[in-house]
């Protein structure tokens, strides 16, 4: 594990000794925080008016920070925290992060990077069944592909929810010897009647008037290994006729006899998430507790928690707020956990990092960037209410960023050959193209010109429609960078199929040369030289599904009508070319991006790329408010 206890202490509560853990930072390591994609100033939303209300009340002024997770003894010994709010991004480790999670660390490491704060890396790893190192990996590896960090030369914020065991139990007794919590003996299905309804309250357990003593003695002996799975349950006592089914003795403690991917076989006990997820925070000491909406009837025990364990003396004060904000809903994607995992597991993709898929592994391999998912997490902002992004503003940010960062270059996707008749055998000349419109600084670079090219085929018509500009007999173009050619006909095979385009260049009509401008013609070719360019693999991605709404219902279905969101799969989702391209190309290193002029933003794919032998994944399409920039 990235860290592990480095001793520990002995924390005595009631007469009973729990081990507390000792945390150790890892080395410094010194990491440039992403710099705003934009340049206005972050837009207000009602989460940066209740923080900028708690500063200006000094709600946390006086709050202490040990340098380390801990109870409140602990923190009230160290020094007034440097840090203005405290913020978490804290995952499970049963999946890999997709767009949904991009929004919200762009949402709690920006608003610690803005407020001088601190946003904790946290593993919320208390379910042992389904966690596992691999996704621990590649959170981690996704949290700094986006540009943010934990860790600085002062502090190293990365936790693992399974280290505070020990504390959650010392919380658990606490409530239990409080009067506040009991051993449960029903089945589940037994409690799930006596929980009620939402217009019926719910019936007390036969169990609920257990003896402290008895109950301490079960949860003990439950954490001993004495029962088997399901046979004992930890509730909290706290209302069975609430309105907020929630607040009706909600389950806290289970047994679960299962090895644990960082405790190993030491705990058969384990945590409830709802309990579990208000104590991490307060034992980090975090401000402000930002997560999804689906959790809002669940933070009335979020609060009823930290006061108890506040009451006995375990936590400081101010405890952590918890606030929703409503989680990211994109046209044309899934980003339900299990939708994901059927996608993959019946191969409708090519595993996690498809860079089809909606993952952030998959968007790094299809060629998205960084700074694009920064951008779009600030345009698309936050809000208390429910509503359905367009995917096409994802698309926009990221083309918005390619534009700027993307060298040029040509690749021919549908290659059709052009022979220049009047051009001598053997002969080449280097044109030159600017690496990047936009930026002159960056140079230009020679394209070698032979008697030989490749066009687009859509660039040659033997009968022109109306309004065509490019190549037909008699009419003349520019090859970009190039000359001007005159086509005078073409090839065909014995199925009439055309095989090859003929014309002539006219010799003083070179770009950037003193003729150039005697000429006026409408169309421009991009071009590779057939003796010069290379063959390679170009992968065209589209959207995965061909719906907005993947599943649901569409105009005209049956009321009873059920749709299964695979029917709504696009089968042009991934067309695999074999493209020319220019020299330079082959020179293309995994994850190079590029806008291949005239067809959209490429990136070398950082799997399947091999020195001299890159293969490309198109990211993003052009727009016209862009081609002029090409």
């Amino acid at each position: 594990m990235l860290f592990k206890f480095l001793d520990s202490a002995v924390f005595a509560y009631s007469g009973a000794a729990v081990k507390i853990p000792h945390f150790r930072n890892q080395g410094p390591r010194r990491e440039q925080r992403p710099e705003n994609p934009s340049t206005a100033a972050p837009a207000t939303n009602f989460i940066r008016n209740i923080i900028d209300a708690d500063l200006a009340a000094g709600k946390h002024a006086q709050r202490r920070w040990s340098g380390q997770p801990g109870l409140g003894d602990q923190q009230q010994a160290g020094d007034l925290d440097a840090a203005r709010i405290r913020t978490r991004f804290p995952p499970e480790p049963n999946g890999y992060l997709h767009f949904g999670h991009a929004k919200s660390i762009c949402l709690n490491f920006g608003l610690a990077n803005d407020y001088g704060g601190r946003c904790h890396l946290r593993f919320d790893d208390t379910n042992p069944e389904k966690e596992e190192k691999e996704y621990v990996d590649s959170i981690i590896d996704a949290v700094h592909w986006l540009g943010f960090s934990w860790q600085d030369d002062v502090e190293n914020n990365l936790y693992f929810a399974s280290d505070y065991f020990d504390w959650m139990v010392a919380c658990a007794e606490s409530l239990i010897q409080t009067g506040n919590a009991y051993v449960d003996s029903q089945s589940a299905d037994e409690m799930r009647i006596g929980r009620g309804t939402l217009t019926q309250a719910g019936l007390d357990s036969p169990c609920r008037h257990r003896s402290i003593e008895e109950n301490m003695d079960l949860f003990r002996r439950m954490q001993a290994g004495e029962f088997p799975d399901g046979a004992y349950i930890l509730r909290a006592k706290i209302d069975m006729a609430s309105p907020n089914i929630n607040l009706r003795d909600p389950a806290i403690y289970r047994i679960r006899h299962a090895t644990h991917h960082n405790t190993g076989d030491k705990w058969c006990v384990y945590p409830m998430y709802t309990f579990a997820h208000p104590i991490e925070d307060a034992l980090e000491n975090i401000t402000h507790s930002i997560c999804t909406l689906e959790f809002e009837d669940q933070r009335p025990f979020y609060d009823w928690l930290l006061e108890r364990l506040a009451e006995a003396n375990l936590f400081q004060r101010p405890l952590p707020q918890q606030i929703e904000f409503s989680r990211l809903n994109l046209s044309y994607v899934v980003l339900s956990k299990r939708k994901l995992i059927q996608l993959v597991e019946e191969k409708h993709v090519n595993g996690w990092d498809d860079p089809r898929m909606p993952t952030l592994v998959g968007a790094r391999r299809r060629g998205y960037t960084p700074e694009g998912f920064r951008l779009f997490a600030e345009r698309v902002g936050v809000s208390k209410s429910d509503s359905l992004i367009e995917y096409t503003l994802l698309e926009e940010a990221m083309r918005e960023v390619m534009n700027e960062t993307a060298e040029r270059r040509i690749a021919v996707l549908d290659p059709l050959k052009l022979i220049i008749d009047n051009y001598p055998e053997g002969q080449r000349e280097d044109c030159f193209a600017p690496n990047h419109p936009l930026k002159p600084e960056l140079g230009k670079r020679a394209m070698p010109l032979g008697r030989e090219l490749w066009i687009e085929r859509e660039d040659f018509m033997e009968v022109p429609s109306k309004g065509y500009r490019r190549l037909y007999p008699g009419n003349r173009v520019r090859l970009r960078y190039g000359f001007v050619v005159e086509c005078s006909g073409c090839d065909k095979d014995a199925n009439g199929e055309i095989i090859a385009v003929h014309c002539h260049y006219l010799p003083d009509s070179k770009s950037g040369s003193p003729g150039a401008d005697n000429y006026k013609v409408k169309g421009n070719l991009h071009w590779v030289s057939v003796a010069h360019g290379h063959q390679a693999d170009v992968r065209l991605y589209d959207r995965l599904f061909s719906t907005p709404a993947p599943g649901g219902r569409r105009e005209g279905d049956a009321p009873d009508l059920e749709r299964d969101f695979l029917d709504d799969l696009n089968p042009d989702s991934v067309v695999l070319v074999k493209a020319w391209l220019e020299p330079s190309l082959r020179l293309a290193r995994a994850e190079d991006r590029f806008q291949f002029e005239r067809h959209g933003y490429f990136v070398a794919d950082r799997f399947d790329s091999k020195d001299g032998a890159p293969v490309f994944n198109r990211s993003v399409t052009l727009k016209d408010s862009l081609a002029k920039n090409t």
